[in-house]
């Protein structure tokens, strides 16, 4: 089991290109890769989405490629003529628009943005993709780490609000064979109070009793909730990503607590339903940083 939340870091030097590569990643219910390349690199925007859709399932990744050839690199200046002789022109047009003096020199030109650049011509995304994937795949080893870690964290709070949850259905299964009982004793004290003559053992008043038992039986509820919660306990010890499926556990979980506090209806009953739901809310939200 693991976490939504990470970073990595991978670099790689092959065949005249040093690359860098750092990943981190946020939650987000869906599996959504951001890539960030050079420009002379973005042919291989596909196979970096690929390799990190292969190891991620969920969450928001944000990919930052840096990429530099060596010295022994071979990497070539480019002279963008048509681009130069725009700025001239447009330098020259702004001076006589505004009509003032000076000197339009070469270098003003040559440092204009785009008129020179490295040849992207002389970068081969090819046959830089080695070094890429071998940075890319170090970056990734390091953020599933990191996951892996907080996603243990995470487990052992889920595990202990487990726990809690378990002990106050524990304290409902004890109460709630009284309930039948004390709904008897408060028909007969509201049958005495109005004056009424109605013998303990009337029918009227056992069938009354008997609806309400059936009515307010709850027997049903806890058994799905020991299952739901026995499920959600084995999926914390799985390796995969277990997210969604405990998302759908814990919406089961929220639905039984629910019926069975409506059902109930006890004072006794309803504190103990309700820090049944504090926790299972609580849950919901840790649960929406896992994988």
């Amino acid at each position: 089991m693991r976490s939504m939340t990470g970073y990595g870091r991978g670099e790689s030097e092959r065949g005249g290109a040093s690359i860098s590569v750092q990943i981190n990643s946020v939650n987000r219910r869906q599996s959504d890769i951001v890539v960030n390349l050079p420009r002379e690199l973005s042919a291989l925007e596909p196979r970096v989405r690929e390799a990190v859709s292969e190891r991620l399932a969920r969450g928001r990744t944000n990919v930052v490629v840096a990429y530099e050839p060596s010295a022994n690199g071979a990497r070539h200046l480019a002279l963008d003529r048509t681009l130069a002789r725009s700025y001239h022109e447009a330098m020259r047009a702004l001076q006589t628009e505004l009509a003032v003096s000076g000197e339009i020199t070469i270098g003003m030109i040559l440092q204009a943005p785009g008129v020179m650049r490295f040849s992207e011509e002389s970068v081969v995304p090819n046959d830089v993709w080695p070094a890429l994937e071998e940075a890319l795949g170090r970056a990734l080893e390091e953020l599933i780490k990191m996951r892996a870690r907080e996603g243990k964290h995470l487990a052992k709070d889920l595990i202990h609000r487990l726990k809690v949850v378990r002990q106050a259905l524990k304290e409902v299964r004890r109460l709630h064979p009284a309930l039948a009982e004390k709904h008897r004793h408060i028909l007969l004290e509201r049958i005495n109070q109005a004056g009424l003559d109605l013998q303990p053992n009337d029918e009227r008043l056992l069938k009354e009793v008997a609806f309400f038992a059936d009515r307010s039986d709850v027997s049903e509820e806890l058994t799905r909730l020991d299952s739901h919660l026995a499920q959600f306990a084995h999926h914390l010890r799985k390796e995969e990503p277990v997210g969604r499926a405990l998302e759908f556990i814990t919406q089961e979980i929220s639905r039984e607590l629910n019926t069975l506090g409506a059902k109930a209806g006890d004072p006794e009953i309803s504190p103990h339903v309700v820090a049944c739901k504090a926790e299972v809310e609580k849950i919901r939200e840790q649960i929406q940083n896992l994988e």
